[in-house]
């Protein structure tokens, strides 16, 4: 049900027609012919790009080939106007009859309008947050969490298989530096006295912990040296931390479908497995890396290492995997998760990392596309920093965290849809500045609040127009008489929801989901504006005394919007407001 992709199908329909008849060459590709709004909208309702991508080829004249392609188009009953503009590029405009037609199929189809096939049920894994199961989790988890959660929807809601995972990094040595923390709060649960040497965790969420471990162990553990608790308090330390996280997640609505463990990739010959396949297929030697950029000489001590020929599938250098002491490189259980990714059968693997994973993207996508053979595309998303302002200054810490601002401190500042809602206004790449006090403001310059309103608007006039004797239900707006919202501010409405199942696949392919809080903005803009003009032209309020006709026909139109509306704020995990 996507306006833009049944223009497309006609504009093929008519190149082909072209071709038979010999006014275009036999064999050309229609591959890259696209339809789309144009950039300015007084050019007219959408552009093709027809002309242009075909002249070469066909060996012809762009404005050749647009003259007769618009001619074609023309005679279509949709199509109000095909003029050629520059040097060939087609500017159609249609009918007002198409866009009211769109409202009629949203109103029967519900929120269901916009969802794709895109995905033809392809599976994918989304991989996010995945932060260290040392402590709570904080603004900048926060964001990856958010944009990962979204991400998932999105792609669910265009068709694919979604697999929400988390990759708990309990491998590592920070899980030791978890587990002495806790001992000391421990200890402090004892009547001890401590203090944190630096290194170690000194937020204030351990003495939870410590408690707990008293509870659990008693005395037991007092006076004994580190070999003897540190592995019962690690595992019980990182299993209440994960507890923690699963709670902070809860507070935005997120739930995961997988929790993977990287401890379980250790000792049980995963690592090893994951290796030999690439071993299988020539990519792991023995050998000496160059000297890092930047190094002198002098400084670098060359030694031999196991290594992975990351250069042979994008890398800028090969990568060790294995150190000359027979250790693991960070790397190598990062191989192994992926490999495991891979044999579970997924078509696409998609990595939310934090900023601070730059580096990271080369050789993980290098390792995919080993394991894989090619086959299953590797995408990484990396989530800038979030800066946290209010009153007008940084805000920076945490008592509770120690050292960080926690996720669960900005719930609780500005609730969860408002945090959800902001942190994707930005594309995931660029920095976010987020002012608790402009997230709060009922303003137009508050996203989230013009776009709930919008929402709260139709369903208060909707309620008003029921109390009123009006039906109001979707199945009677659906029948409405659509042809009298001929006014372009109804139109311009109009054309905007027929645009939600072009964005939705957008958005999808690119694996974008602000785009989607982007065209909730600008629809929200367009409704707002049709409310205002109400006021002083009677025939565009949305309850028009004078006409009932005109009342269900703009009711209808209203309507449609929070349909789009409700969908779209669903993908972003956000409660449309039906009220404020």
């Amino acid at each position: 049900m996507n306006l833009f992709t049944d223009i497309r199908t006609l504009v093929i329909d008519s190149l082909a027609a072209m071709t038979a008849e010999g006014t275009l060459p036999e064999g050309l590709d229609f591959a890259n012919v696209a339809v789309e709004p144009p950039r300015d909208a007084a050019h007219g309702d959408m552009a093709t790009n027809a002309a242009m991508v075909l002249a070469k080829p066909a060996k012809m004249k762009p404005r050749d080939i647009a003259e007769a392609l618009a001619a074609k188009l023309g005679a279509d009953t949709r199509v109000a106007s095909a003029e050629v503009a520059g040097p060939g590029f087609l500017n159609l405009r249609l009918e007002a009859s198409v866009w009211q037609e769109v409202l009629g199929k949203v109103l029967k189809v519900g929120e269901a309008y916009g969802r794709s096939d895109l995905g033809q049920g392809k599976k994918v894994n989304v991989e996010y947050v995945s932060a260290n199961p040392t402590g709570p989790l904080h603004v900048g988890h926060t964001r990856g969490a958010v944009f990962g959660d979204a991400l998932a929807s999105l792609l669910d809601y265009a068709g694919y298989e979604v697999t929400r995972e988390y990759y708990i990094n309990d491998g590592g040595a920070q899980v030791d530096v978890l587990a002495r923390s806790a001992y000391l709060r421990y200890l402090e649960a004892h009547g001890q006295t401590v203090e944190f040497p630096d290194g170690t965790y000194p937020g204030e969420y351990l003495k939870d912990v410590g408690a707990a471990l008293k509870d659990k162990y008693g005395a037991q553990f007092i006076d004994q040296p580190e070999e003897i608790w540190l592995e019962e308090i690690r595992n019980a330390a990182t299993e209440m931390m994960m507890d923690l996280i699963r709670g902070d997640l809860a507070l935005l609505g997120i739930k995961m479908d997988v929790f993977y463990s990287e401890k379980s990739l250790y000792g049980t010959g995963r690592i090893e497995t994951a290796l030999e396949s690439l071993d299988a297929k020539g990519l792991i030697y023995e050998g000496v890396l160059e000297p890092p950029k930047g190094k002198k000489p002098d400084d670098w001590e060359p030694r031999e290492q196991t290594l992975f020929k990351s250069t042979e599938h994008g890398d800028d250098v090969d990568r060790p995997v294995k150190k000359s002491d027979g250790a693991w490189t960070y790397f190598a259980p990062d191989i192994a998760y992926h490999y495991d990714k891979v044999s579970r059968g997924f078509d696409m693997l998609i990595d939310i990392f934090g900023a601070d994973h730059g580096g990271y993207v080369k050789r993980m996508k290098a390792a995919v596309s080993a394991l894989s053979d090619g086959q299953v595309p590797l995408d990484i998303k990396l989530c800038q920093l979030v800066k946290l302002f209010k009153d007008g200054q940084e805000f920076k810490m945490s008592k509770r965290a120690g050292t960080f601002v926690t996720l669960r401190d900005v719930v609780e500042a500005v609730g969860a849809d408002v945090t959800r809602f902001m942190l994707l206004t930005r594309k995931n790449d660029q920095g976010f500045d987020f002012d608790l006090d402009k997230a709060l403001e009922q303003s137009k310059d508050n996203p989230v609040f013009y776009v709930q309103y919008a929402n709260a608007r139709i369903h208060s006039t909707l309620r008003k127009a029921s109390e009123a004797g009006i039906a109001t239900d979707d199945a009677t707006l659906a029948s409405a008489e659509l042809s009298t919202l001929a006014h372009d501010a109804q139109l311009s409405v109009a054309r905007k929801i027929a645009e939600w199942p072009r964005q939705v696949e957008i958005a999808a392919r690119t694996n974008e989901p602000h785009r989607i809080a982007f065209f909730l903005y600008d629809l929200a803009s367009d409704l707002h504006g049709l409310y205002h003009l109400g006021k002083s032209e009677m025939s565009l309020r949305f309850v028009n005394e004078s006409s009932q006709t005109a009342t269900h026909a703009n009711l209808a139109l209203a309507r449609s919007v929070s349909i789009v509306i409700s969908a779209g704020l669903g993908i972003l995990g956000v409660k449309p407001a039906q009220e404020m």
